[in-house]
């Protein structure tokens, strides 16, 4: 909660996901209120003294007929927008446990609809990073050290045969930093094909001339060194932008760039890099609290530190480990 500059209250807004077999719930906004004619996802104005998860039981068991236990409901992200004449906190929450008949109870109309359906353009600003949470998994699962050519390709073919079941928004990203340009691109060429015959989606790692090279993939990656020269989103919308960062400054920037995601950590200690600084838990929450952007754990952790990072308010797991094959 805070005061603007202009002296315009934040208004608290808890925000409900409701999702069934693969579809969100959405309404139109009447035309006469704030931001009229958008689309909306449930939810309303958290009163002083109500949790949110209350906020949201009531408020959309009064707008849509649906009953959800508040154990249900887990944190997803947190958005703070100013409008100008209005700043609000997006407080946003998920749930698959909706029961009952959602109906329009307030004469809006309401519809489930799938999430790769939503366009930025219907929504109100500050639900655009909503709308990237909701498409994004739950697991990005980052390559690890790989040989080059068709031995590298049986290698990644392997790891993907092995890849935990995700959805139709399985992401993998082909990070290979100590690989020529050359090799890179052609196990790059290999992955596409086999991500395609897979259904899941390939994020290139590395500068902006890895997309240029083979722009059909599904986004691009940046380490935090090619981010921080940027002033600019680097590839089209439409296609995945990520960056890894470690600290609320690279994420702030990260946001300015229009980064959709950003991975953060580490978050625990790495076998890979043995005695270096970890976040820790405490400062991973606090980091993420105050992300524009979902935020994916990254460093030491696996699918077991699924709940603990949701509870965080994060997206999800990055790693290597939990899917990439020894050997």
């Amino acid at each position: 909660m805070g005061t603007a500059e202009h002296n315009t209250q934040e208004v608290h807004v808890a925000v409900g996901l409701i999702v069934r077999e693969g579809r969100v719930l959405i309404a139109r906004r009447p035309d006469h209120v704030h931001q009229g004619g958008l689309l909306e996802f449930p939810g309303g104005k958290v009163e002083p003294g109500e949790s949110v998860q209350a906020a949201l039981v009531r408020e959309i068991a009064e707008e849509t007929g649906l009953e959800i236990p508040r154990e249900a409901l887990r944190p997803l992200i947190g958005i703070r927008h100013d409008y100008g004449d209005k700043r609000v906190f997006l407080d946003v929450w998920r749930t698959e446990q909706a029961q009952g008949e959602a109906l329009g109870r307030e004469g809006q109309s309401i519809d489930w609809v799938s999430p790769e359906s939503l366009r930025d353009d219907d929504f109100p600003a500050a639900n655009r990073p909503i709308i990237r949470a909701l498409k994004l998994p739950s697991l990005l699962a980052i390559m690890g050290d790989s040989r080059s050519g068709d031995e590298g390709a049986q290698h990644f073919q392997r790891a993907l045969s092995g890849l935990p079941k995700q959805g139709p928004s399985a992401l993998v990203v082909l990070r290979a930093p100590d690989m020529t340009a050359q090799n890179y691109e052609y196990l790059a060429e290999k992955a596409m094909e086999l991500c395609d015959a897979a259904g899941v989606g390939l994020v290139l790692h590395g500068s902006v001339d890895v997309f240029d090279d083979n722009p059909d993939a599904a986004g691009l990656h940046m380490p935090w060194r090619e981010a921080e020269k940027l002033r600019a989103r680097p590839v089209p919308d439409g296609v995945w932008f990520g960056v890894s960062c470690h600290d609320a400054h690279e994420i702030e920037h990260a946001a300015v760039i229009g980064a959709d995601y950003v991975t953060l950590g580490p978050v625990k200690p790495t076998a890979t890099h043995p005695g270096a600084p970890s976040l820790g838990w405490v400062k991973f929450h606090d980091l993420v609290a105050r992300s524009p952007v979902p935020v994916f754990g990254l460093g030491g952790l696996g699918v077991a530190d699924l709940d603990a990072v949701w509870q965080a308010g994060g997206q999800g797991v990055a790693g290597i480990r939990y899917w990439w094959p020894e050997s």
